[in-house]
């Protein structure tokens, strides 16, 4: 039975539906999830969480994302990026120190408005099932952090190559709109490649092509506990305390306060489990039932 996580570097053209959908025949197993959906037209890394590991999508989805994204200026679409309808043109008088200079607007918390294109969802419709029938509704700002904000490239008098770091619900072609209109021509995104999701990086990851020319594709799964790494590991050393905390049940052990990783006397990962006061209470269980 597979369980693990595959970090995959997902093709243009493909939703995230699409890999979970290819992989679950490749891996023969029904319970797969990701972390951190991204547009068809994007690359990169996405997280794949299979069997068991699904437990840890719920962690992996809080943080931060970091993407290379392609800002073309002079244009406004529909849906914030090259793929939409084009609403506006607009000559483009701003230089390179120019987009360099009003980037400092969107370091730090900023406000962002959801585009219309997303699956945020209204009255239990998605948005962009009300946009694609031509309906906009009014948006709440939300709050977005943004880690860090590069200009790394300048590959035509239009067109720039940024290095976004953000925290989650960030979406990164509002971030081109929005630099668009602070500048006075509009803007929009034209690529996206995401470089790091839930602590995992592209050097980590495989291509679809991969997986399915893999005899044995399961063998490319990376254990559970490794997204966990940073939390020391806490190794139970009766089987009566193991039995306990299968069970459900807290233990009673000696200790610093803190989050750890709770491993068998055979190794296995057991639990995300946090330590108070002598009291060791189970987060999530990841062993099989």
């Amino acid at each position: 039975m597979a369980n693990g996580i595959l970090i995959i570097d997902k093709p243009a053209g493909w939703t995230s539906h699409d890999v979970v959908a290819k992989l679950r025949g490749l891996l023969r197993e029904r319970r797969i999830g990701h972390a951190g959906t991204l547009d068809p037209m994007a690359t990169g890394v996405l997280p794949v969480f299979v069997g068991r590991a699904t437990r840890a999508v719920e962690f992996a989805a809080e943080r931060e994302k970091e993407y290379l994204a392609g800002l073309r200026l002079g244009v406004v679409t529909d849906t914030q990026d090259t793929t939409g309808t084009v609403l506006e043109t607009h000559p483009v008088c701003a230089d390179r120190p120019q987009v360099e200079a009003v980037l400092a607007r969107f370091r730090g918390e900023i406000t962002q408005i959801p585009p219309m294109y997303s699956a945020i969802k209204r009255e239990g419709k998605k948005l962009y099932e009300l946009a694609r029938r031509g309906q906009e509704v009014e948006r709440q700002p939300r709050p977005i952090t943004i880690e860090a904000l590069d200009l790394l490239d300048q590959v035509s008098p239009t067109e720039y190559t940024l290095r976004v770091r953000c925290s989650k619900g960030t979406y990164v072609r509002t971030l081109c709109h929005d630099i668009g209109q602070a500048l006075g021509c509009g803007g929009a995104l034209f690529s996206l490649r995401r470089t790091q999701s839930a602590g995992f990086f592209l050097d980590q990851a495989v291509t679809m092509d991969q997986v399915s020319a893999h005899p044995a594709p399961q063998q490319l799964l990376l254990p559970v506990d490794r997204y966990f790494s940073r939390y020391p590991a806490l190794t139970l050393r009766h089987g009566t305390a193991e039995k306990k905390l299968r069970n459900g049940n807290r233990l009673t052990l000696e200790g610093q306060d803190g989050v750890y990783r709770v491993y068998s006397r055979g190794g296995d990962f057991l639990a995300l489990s946090r330590l108070e006061q002598g009291v060791l209470t189970t987060i999530k269980s990841f062993f099989e039932v």
